[in-house]
């Protein structure tokens, strides 16, 4: 196995993923959930997540080893900033060698005005990822002025597999809304592709069966953010998600599941 393979088995499970976004104190401060990191960071970890995406400066200010794998985002925007959707290159690869992340990130905004630099920044992390060994995740998001619909199939379909044309060699994406198009979705992109969660959603058979619906069409499993670290209860979420991705459980199971483990704490 070379370092690539090595990493991405410290970042999955069985070639599947159940990643926990937290890298939303750029973009957004010390939203709830994230105020806590590192509390929360214990907790899904416990809960059974493969890894979790942060920004420097947190993985640099670890009070512990955070016992799931880290992927160090390498991209920023602010909403206080004159574009939001325009993400710089805030971090390289042999930073994140150095702080012991063991894969990096980085979100690019398709459509938007700048998304010729933002291309350009996701084709130079590509070729440094290879020659370190790191695994990269491209976060492909259809956001900006050309963007009509972003939650057209097509579009999503389309922001994905330039994600993978790039060299990542992990792809999220919003689910398309449906398990067809989903399905040639991830049949047309040649690498695995999870999914995000998007804003929180209001019930947790909400995101339980959108995780289902997409394991069911092929995705590698989820990046969940805000569903997850802004859970009442993030220990309990994450593991009744890792049931279904790996553990192939229904949605009635998984709650069971969910439910076991608050009643537990």
């Amino acid at each position: 196995m070379d370092g690539k393979r090595i990493r991405m088995s410290r970042i999955s499970r069985g070639g599947l993923f159940l990643c926990v976004p937290m890298d939303h104190g750029i973009s957004s401060g010390p939203i709830a959930g994230i105020d806590k990191v590192y509390t929360v960071l214990r907790e899904v970890s416990e809960g059974g997540a493969t890894c979790a995406v942060l920004n420097k400066g947190i993985l640099k200010a670890m009070p512990e080893s955070p016992g799931l794998g880290i992927l160090m985002h390498a991209s920023a925007s602010t909403s206080l900033g004159p574009d939001p959707n325009h993400k710089v290159r805030s971090a390289g690869v042999a930073e994140a060698v150095r702080l012991g992340a063991d894969g990096i990130s980085v979100h690019v905004n398709i459509g938007a005005r700048d998304e010729p630099e933002m291309l350009r920044d996701l084709g130079a992390l590509s070729d440094e990822a290879d020659e370190w060994g790191m695994p990269l995740l491209a976060m492909m998001y259809p956001r900006g002025e050309n963007i009509r619909n972003p939650s057209d199939p097509s579009v999503i379909a389309h922001v994905a597999r330039v994600g993978a044309e790039m060299g990542a060699d992990i792809v999220k994406c919003n689910y398309t809304g449906d398990k067809g198009s989903f399905s040639a979705l991830t049949r047309s992109v040649p690498v695995p592709v999870v999914i995000a969660g998007g804003p929180k959603m209001d019930t947790d058979v909400d995101v339980l069966r959108l995780v289902r619906d997409a394991m069911d069409s092929g995705a590698a499993g989820v990046a969940f953010g805000r569903n997850v670290f802004q859970h009442r209860n993030p220990r309990a979420i994450t593991r009744a998600i890792a049931e279904i991705i790996f553990e192939n459980v229904d949605v009635e199971k998984a709650m069971q599941e969910l439910s076991a483990v608050a009643e537990q704490e």
